[in-house]
């Protein structure tokens, strides 16, 4: 029996970093042995809150940043399908196609979309925004997906391409299975801000490839409990950044216990939470950072693996195509036409031979 299908990816804007890696990374790399992944460096989404001429120039070294971060991690190219959204053209006609069967309110009541246009400062929606959801639908449907690993933000937009796949299913035929999200573990990872969940734009995250000094600093940036001003008050651990994060990476559980209970009680500082907290961040990222210092030093290596995958992804999408226009009628046209045609030219060549 064939392999059900994964489809996710992310927006070529940069290196990963530890939201990314509890919203998504985990689960690709856990569920690459028995599904069949498919993982695209979507620049295309990046146009729709990043259109400059520089943002385009970026996307190049971006991808590859990004990609080293998958490699390192764990995602196998031997396994899994990494390409290029933009360099997938069939995705540009399916993306279209799926446009005719979703309404403009349903789009607008998406409130994740007035969000990006907010962290984007643009003061009004342009119309390449509001059908994200609908260029989503595009890409999951494209390898025929049954499962999409996503942070919490995107479940809505999951949402969305299945109410398209059961409409075009509905109007024209089976061809694409329904998909089903898969909210990581830890849906959203609150930045070290403690404000709001971690992102690269607002300046709160701890990137994978972040060296050692630096995920220490950052650590002791990290918002703890307001309200204790000094080691002796007790604290509140539930909601506290520096104990979510000791919760997710610190393997060492009997150890965020005493710290926990030692917090409450005030008999113990910031500054030897933050500290075990820092080594067990460490920890988790050495294998990770060499692992990516292996990958990056094979200089072609990145580009290799997305040369390879975009081709394996191409040939995916023509059959894919081919499946939706056939069901739709849509082949059947240009055929007639092409018949219609040809028949009239030999009519013609004959006409003018005989004459």
């Amino acid at each position: 029996m064939e392999r059900k299908r994964i489809l996710t990816g992310d927006r070529p804007t940069g290196k990963l970093h530890l939201g990314h890696y509890v919203g998504s990374l985990v689960n690709r790399v856990r569920l690459q042995d028995q599904y069949e992944c498919f993982f695209l460096i979507a620049d295309l989404h990046m146009l729709t809150t990043r259109p400059s001429r520089e943002d385009i120039e970026r996307i190049m070294d971006n991808a590859r940043d990004m990609v080293l971060d998958y490699l390192a991690v764990g995602i196998d190219p031997a396994k899994s399908t990494i390409y290029l959204q933009s360099a997938v053209h069939e995705v540009y006609e399916l993306n279209l196609i799926f446009e005719m069967l979703v309404t403009v309110p349903r789009l607008s009541r998406l409130p994740s979309l007035k969000e990006m246009a907010r962290a984007a400062d643009l003061t009004e929606m342009p119309f390449g925004l509001l059908g994200y959801p609908v260029l989503q639908a595009a890409d999951i449907l494209m390898p025929r997906a049954h499962l999409v690993p996503v942070g919490k933000d995107n479940e809505a937009h999951v949402e969305i391409t299945r109410e398209i796949a059961r409409r075009f299913n509905r109007m024209y035929g089976d061809v694409f299975p329904i998909p089903e999200a898969m909210i990581g573990d830890v849906p959203t990872l609150v930045g070290i801000d403690g404000k709001a969940k971690m992102s690269k734009s607002l300046n709160n995250a701890i990137f994978l490839s972040d060296d050692a000094a630096t995920v220490r600093k950052k650590v002791f940036r990290m918002y703890t409990d307001p309200n204790r001003i000094r080691a002796d008050i007790p604290g509140r651990v539930e909601g506290n950044p520096v104990f979510i994060y000791h919760d997710i990476f610190n393997p060492n559980k009997a150890e965020v216990e005493d710290l926990k209970e030692r917090y409450r009680q005030g008999r113990v500082g910031d500054v030897e939470v933050k500290e075990k907290l820092a080594i067990a961040l460490n920890n988790f990222l050495d294998p990770i950072r060499e692992r990516r210092a292996e990958i990056a030093a094979q200089a072609g290596l990145v580009e290799e693996v997305i040369y390879e995958g975009t081709l394996r992804a191409r040939e995916e999408a023509k059959e894919t195509l081919m499946l939706a226009k056939k069901a739709m009628g849509l082949t059947g046209v240009w055929n007639r036409i092409s018949r219609r045609a040809e028949r009239a030219r030999k009519r013609r060549e004959k006409s003018a031979t005989a004459s």
